[in-house]
């Protein structure tokens, strides 16, 4: 059995590199939903907090989109 070192590499450093970029896109719409209640909450303008929510949702439909994109590599 010979193993393909360089194709085990990439493939580690891909999945790597796919999964701190997914929970960071995540993490930040988590924050965008956070600044957004405190924004309401200081009642401060309808703007702010509109921005937030829907940077908030850009972030969590990107991270839908790559779970999707991946099923999609594995079952076709």
């Amino acid at each position: 059995m010979k193993i393909d070192w360089a194709a085990l590499g990439s493939v580690f450093g891909v999945s790597l590199t796919v999964t701190v970029a997914l929970v960071g896109l995540f993490t930040l719409g988590i924050v965008g939903l956070a600044k957004q209640e405190a924004a309401s909450a200081q009642g401060g303008s309808g703007g702010s907090a509109a921005l937030a929510r829907t940077g908030a949702y850009a972030c969590f439909a990107l991270c839908a989109a790559a779970v999707a994109y991946g099923i999609y590599l594995i079952v076709a």
